[in-house]
């Protein structure tokens, strides 16, 4: 050993200070593909670049976030410019980007649109395709890593929410180049192999997009649309949607929200349940007192007294309609007394007793016929007057034939 051994932290000093003075990585541009993006509550970014070889971690400082003109997003492919420097404490290198452009959009990318446009004109997303998922599952199939967050979480929840449920685990792989191929053969062999399964979630936890990218390969796909098995798809956090998201009878934000969405919770049905049940018997007991009301209702003494009740009700609405009667009928005899009255009254007047009453006469001939008129009458005539009082003989001595405006002239108004 020709040199003393040095510290970790000189060496990565030492490090640091030739890449600081190296003219090429003291200013560079990298292309590279979006990969792991993380904002920061301090405002730093954090994200990788890669190709399809390597990757590089970057460093965005917050001061420099705000001059980027160009959105940062997942798969997006953009040249990052700044420098080369060591995390002392960490003992690794990132680039410090200064600069962000856009340079295209990450192959990956390009593979998620063009299979998503072409699955969708082939109608694997179609609203109607959609299967429903049962109520009241008995056993649930979940599709994914055994060692992974996912599956502890989703059996948490449903072993939290509902004890009846049993869960049966299909092992595979969900990230690598043979992870897709292992998650459509799972669920094909359920479909094949175990049609006591109810329902079907499939997913994995939080990640890239390169690491998620096995639910946005074809054969997921096809498998999740031929499943006769209704599908519950779960990958990666609310932000992440994948192709077997769209395919999916039902999308979960998170595989915990996957759980909540499979399977019913017991509390709330053992409420349900018991508010049935009360409900039922508040119903039986007045469907019990009812049917004993009509019984009572039906009895000889029930009977017997309710036919008392309607012969009181029934006497009680004849005697009023009698004096109803009563009353009508003293009206009509009371106004037809009085119309007889006032007609006595009036043929009184027109009588000729009447008008004798009132100081006229009547002259009628020897032959009884009354004389209107003076020229029915001659000198000599035997003639009988009769009044109201009586009658007299009389001889005409003298007939004036002059005409009734004499009589209006000359005889007293109390004869008229």
């Amino acid at each position: 050993m020709g040199r003393a051994p040095v510290k970790v932290g000189q060496l990565n000093q030492y490090i640091g200070r030739i890449l600081k003075t190296d003219p090429i990585l003291s200013d560079v541009s990298v292309v590279g593909e979006i990969s792991n993006l993380k904002f920061h509550n301090s405002g730093h970014v954090y994200f990788s670049l890669k190709d399809q070889n390597s990757r590089v971690n970057c460093f965005l400082p917050s001061r420099v976030f705000p001059q980027i003109k160009c959105p940062m997003e997942e798969g997006m492919e953009v040249v990052a410019s700044g420098y080369v420097s060591v995390y002392e404490r960490g003992g690794y290198y990132s680039l410090n980007v200064m600069d962000l452009e856009v340079y295209g959009i990450g192959q990956l990318a390009v593979q998620y649109e063009e299979l998503k446009k072409k699955l969708a004109a082939e109608g694997l997303f179609d609203a109607d395709k959609k299967k429903e998922l049962p109520p009241y599952p008995e056993v649930v199939a979940v599709v994914t890593s055994p060692t992974g967050a996912a599956v502890q979480d989703i059996l948490k929840i449903i072993k939290g929410r509902n004890h009846m449920v049993n869960v049966l685990i299909c092992p595979v792989l969900v990230q690598g180049p043979a992870a897709a191929q292992d998650i459509a053969s799972a669920i094909d062999e359920l479909n094949r192999d175990h049609p006591e399964v109810d329902v079907i979630i499939t997913g994995r936890g939080g990640g890239s997009m390169e690491e998620l990218w096995a639910f946005n390969e074809e054969a997921v796909a096809r498998s999740i649309y031929r499943s006769k098995i209704p599908v519950i798809s779960a990958v990666g956090h609310e932000t992440d949607v994948t192709i077997a998201d769209f395919v999916s009878d039902v999308r979960a934000e998170t595989p915990t929200a996957a759980a909540q969405m499979a399977v019913p919770d017991t509390e709330q049905l053992d409420e349900l349940v018991e508010y049935y049940r009360q409900k039922l018997t508040e119903d039986l007991l007045l469907q019990v007192e009812s049917r004993r009301q009509k019984l009572e209702a039906a009895s000889p003494k029930a009977f017997a007294s309710g036919i008392q009740t309607r012969i009181a009700y029934e006497q009680m609405n004849l005697d009023q309609r009698m004096e109803e009667m009563t009353a009508s009928l003293q009206g009509r005899v009371s106004t037809a007394s009085q119309r007889v009255d006032l007609l006595g009254e009036i043929l009184e007047t027109a009588s000729p007793f009447g008008i004798l009453s009132r100081g006229y006469s009547i002259v009628t001939g020897e032959d009884g016929s009354i004389v209107r008129r003076a020229e029915e009458m001659s000198k000599g005539d035997k003639v009988r007057i009769t009044t109201g009082q009586g009658s007299a003989q009389a001889e005409v001595l003298e007939v004036n034939k002059e005409d009734e405006s004499w009589a209006r002239k000359n005889l007293p108004s109390k004869n008229r």
